[in-house]
């Protein structure tokens, strides 16, 4: 009977969002010390990873200081692939922005508790990729002072966008999903930035959060009017999250090159860019929980959830490759079908065969469940799938474009040291952001995390009287 109740205790406390024992103040204390700690004490891992930003973020300034000075002649873009690099890196950083919004608005409007100890970090991880991304169209036209003439503005030469290309619908709906997330990561800080204000030791301190939390006093007014913005905002991101991707899809889509033309890309593309923005929060927060000691608040639950939405997320992927390879036969269209037959055992099946095992293959063993909650096996698969992503990308854009119909124009294409350096200062650049907001502002939403202490049945006297204050 007590093996019983024990077997029982130890499956609550696998499926608990948060680990009992926890109060109101505790939640508090123990989110605000990581970000009002000293610096020295902060952990040796944090200082390390910005170390290695900063230095993406010169290799960044550098390659970016040679492109206009240059030309784009520096990458390896040719004829028949003119777009390369930097489309596939815009294409895989709008992806891995994606988990953010889903996370906070669908499974917000969906009610999904277990999203609360992720959701702030997601968010912050989309902005600052979607920053990556942006950087890749304005550099890929090799004049970006000139950007402004992509808009639609009255000008002596009578030349407009055209507005049938899904290159100009992109422009809006990338630059419409950054100002809602923006917007929607900044309202929910705003109860924890108050939090941060009047805990700070420090007049410096406690002006920066003061100015940044703008005047909340914690009034039932005020939550009012935060949840009302916080639902509005939930319902204009939901359509965004799908609408992005599909029309970033559409840039392919639209055109008539053989493994392009396909109806299947925006539902792919929507579950492929949920798929890599899963893996990459998987990947920032499982050394995060470690390093601050965060396993009270990112659960076995939550890695066990995350690990089920990459298997799901997964499996649509593989059915999206599946159909692909269906498609090309079924249509007996001769071009479609030397361009699988390309991506099968062209110059580039290695990496048509790689992006099988990294993003098919290798996810397939959270179906087993002990593998949803070990912490290397989620480190791997979710690498894994960082990886395949961008391998996937690298299929789409350079097999379809370096033999297309004309087997005079075929080529080849091999991305040059700045092709790389460029890819690897945009990565520092993620990292110096995502570290620095670690450093500055709560990672995890203090206030919700309190919402979810009443919820357990334990509130503040109560916990501390029955657990010591202490943890169980």
């Amino acid at each position: 009977m007590s093996d019983h109740m024990h077997d029982q205790r130890d499956q609550k406390q696998q499926d608990a969002i948060i680990a009992p024992g926890h109060t109101l103040a505790t939640i508090t204390d123990k989110i605000s010390e990581i970000v009002l700690t000293p610096p020295l004490k902060t952990p040796l891992g944090w200082h390390a990873m910005m170390g290695i930003g900063s230095i993406g973020m010169l290799l960044l300034g550098a390659t970016v200081t040679k492109l206009v000075f240059t030309g784009i002649g520096i990458w390896g873009n040719n004829v028949p692939v003119g777009w390369a690099f930097d489309i596939i890196n815009f294409v895989w950083w709008i992806g891995i922005g994606h988990a953010g919004t889903l996370i906070s608005a669908i499974l917000m409007l969906l009610r999904q508790t277990w999203r609360t100890s992720i959701n702030r970090a997601a968010e912050a991880m989309t902005i600052f990729a979607v920053s990556c991304a942006g950087m890749y169209p304005l550099l890929h036209t090799g004049r970006p002072w000139l950007a402004y003439w992509l808009l639609p503005y009255p000008n002596t030469m009578g030349m407009w966008p055209q507005f049938r290309s899904p290159l100009v619908w992109d422009v809006f709906a990338v630059s419409t999903y950054a100002t809602v997330s923006l917007l929607f990561w900044y309202t929910g800080l705003i109860p924890d930035l108050a939090t941060l204000r009047d805990r700070a030791k420090h007049k410096a301190v406690k002006l920066f959060y003061g100015m940044l939390a703008m005047g909340w006093r914690n009034a039932a007014s005020h939550w009012d009017r935060y949840e009302t913005a916080s639902l509005i905002l939930a319902g204009i991101s939901t359509p965004l999250v799908l609408s992005v991707h599909s029309v970033v899809s559409f840039d392919f889509a639209a055109g008539i090159l053989p493994g392009w033309h396909t109806t299947v890309f925006p539902p792919y593309f929507v579950a492929g860019a949920i798929f890599a923005g899963f893996a990459m929060v998987l990947t920032l927060m499982l050394p995060l929980r470690a390093a601050y000691g965060l396993h009270d608040f990112i659960t076995e639950k939550h890695l066990d959830v995350m690990a089920k939405v990459l298997l799901a997320t997964g499996l649509i992927v593989t059915y999206g490759y599946a159909l692909e390879v269906f498609m090309a036969w079924y249509s007996g269209s001769p071009y479609e079908e030397y361009m699988l037959i390309n991506r099968l055992t062209g110059p580039y099946a290695w990496t048509y065969w790689a992006l099988i095992l990294t993003n098919c293959t290798i996810p397939q063993l959270f179906w087993y469940g002990p593998a949803r909650r070990n912490i290397w096996a989620l480190f791997f698969v979710s690498m894994s799938v960082n990886i395949g992503m961008w391998l996937e990308r690298f299929v789409i854009i350079v097999t379809s474009l370096h033999r297309d119909f004309l087997p005079a124009s075929w080529g080849h294409y091999a991305p040059t040291v700045w092709d790389w350096s460029m890819y690897a200062g945009t990565i520092g650049f993620f990292l110096f952001s995502f570290f620095l907001f670690v450093r500055v502002l709560p990672m995890i939403a203090m206030f919700e995390m309190r919402m979810l202490v009443p919820a357990s049945g334990v509130t503040g006297k109560d916990s501390d009287h029955k657990h010591g204050g202490s943890h169980h």
